[in-house]
């Protein structure tokens, strides 16, 4: 939920978190209430039940480093479940107000950002806006710096990537085959082909962002567009 964030983002987001330490066996969310908080366990475990013909039955067991609660305030519904501490926990707690202005406007923003950047990829302007929607909430950001290696040959390869910003290259062995700037993509070939990355990836300016996309996602969004991408790939040196 919080990944996505940008770095000043994330840093108002920690600010606004209130710390709560809590008890074994002490409730903290009651299924059916208003919820305006949601909490990011730090330390602990606690336990989500839910009334299910009649008796309350465990659905799900949070960990540390697990957020809950925070479907009340995405969909501003009821509380779908009770949760409640199964030893005693340390939980940073956030309030509706904050996550609204911070957490969802900045989702809603890098949505429209993304938007915007995808109508400039050839391979995916020409699809309709609602697909390029489903393609902009799936895209994670990633940064690199100049030197690092993004995807390396040989290895197997589980991502597909667009450049938003910098320069890189794909080698193979020693030899440059192919340069990379904003709107182009790479690494499509080993999830089409289900082989190991062909080529390696390397930024070449002082820093790249990149925006990727899971084998899953890739399968599921751009499926329609494979013949294309196969097309494309036979341009490859």
């Amino acid at each position: 939920m919080f990944s996505n964030l940008e770095k000043h983002d994330m840093e108002t987001i920690i600010m606004a978190m209130e710390e709560v330490k809590i008890k074994a066996g002490e409730k903290v969310i009651t299924e059916g209430d208003d919820g305006d908080f949601l909490f990011v366990i730090e330390t602990g475990s606690l336990e989500c039940i839910k009334v299910i013909d009649g008796s309350p039955k465990v659905v799900k067991t949070c960990e540390v480093g697990d957020v809950f609660g925070e479907l009340a305030l995405l969909y501003n519904c009821p509380r779908a479940a009770s949760v409640v501490a199964k030893g005693e926990c340390v939980c940073w707690k956030l309030d509706r107000e904050s996550f609204n202005h911070i957490v969802k406007e900045s989702a809603a923003k890098k949505r429209n950002q993304y938007e915007n950047f995808l109508k400039s990829v050839s391979l995916i302007s020409s699809i309709d806006a609602y697909e390029r929607s489903q393609i902009a909430d799936a895209l994670i950001p990633e940064t690199f710096k100049k030197g690092d290696v993004i995807v390396r040959q040989d290895e197997a390869g589980d991502k597909f990537y667009i450049v938003e910003e910098g320069q890189l290259y794909a080698k193979k062995g020693e030899d440059r085959v192919m340069d990379y700037k904003s709107g182009d993509y790479f690494g499509e070939l080993a999830l089409l082909k289900n082989q190991p990355r062909a080529a390696s990836v390397v930024v070449e300016s002082a820093e790249a962002k990149v925006l990727s996309m899971s084998r899953l996602s890739f399968s599921k969004m751009l499926g329609p567009l494979t013949s294309l991408l196969s097309r494309q790939a036979t341009t490859y040196k």
